[in-house]
């Protein structure tokens, strides 16, 4: 993958930087970092799956897996940055689920594995916050979840 440059994506691509985005925090934050992004287009990013996340002492014990509706949410929190206009920071907001559509858990994800996700805008109405996008998840080649996420941007 080739990395995007520029002022926007310099200050998203690294953990503060997506912070300063997301409003999410330890243990819910779930993209570690920003490889690719045109603003209200599409982002790559990728969550570094470790033994030692918390979901997986219960995930199961015996087989640690990671839930899929945790996968869904990193997807979607890459779609957040996807959202947000990097030239009018006072316009953004949080955002929230609107709906998950056509979910598919392909392969299981284990501790080890990145998860590398693409979350691509489809739709945008501006006026009402909504937004369609299309998202995957794989690691390495093969495609472990996909979905049409649509976040609403709120208050």
């Amino acid at each position: 993958m080739i990395e995007k440059t520029g002022p926007a994506f310099a200050a998203l691509k690294d953990i503060e930087g997506i912070q300063e985005v997301l409003p999410h925090r330890y243990p819910f934050l779930l993209v570690d970092r920003v490889v690719e992004l045109e603003p209200q287009k599409y982002a790559v990013g990728y969550k570094c799956v470790s033994a030692n996340d918390n979901f997986f002492t219960g995930h199961f014990p015996e087989r640690k897996i990671m839930p899929g509706v945790l996968q869904v949410e990193a997807m979607a929190q890459l779609g957040g940055i996807v959202m947000m206009d990097p030239d009018n920071k006072a316009a953004q907001t949080n955002f929230f689920f609107g709906g998950i559509e056509g979910c598919k858990f392909r392969k299981p994800v284990v501790p080890g594995d990145i998860l590398m996700m693409k979350v691509t805008l489809t739709k945008f109405n501006k006026r009402f916050g909504v937004a369609k996008m299309d998202a995957k998840a794989y690691v390495g080649a093969s495609l472990c979840c996909e979905a049409e996420l649509t976040l609403v941007m709120g208050k």
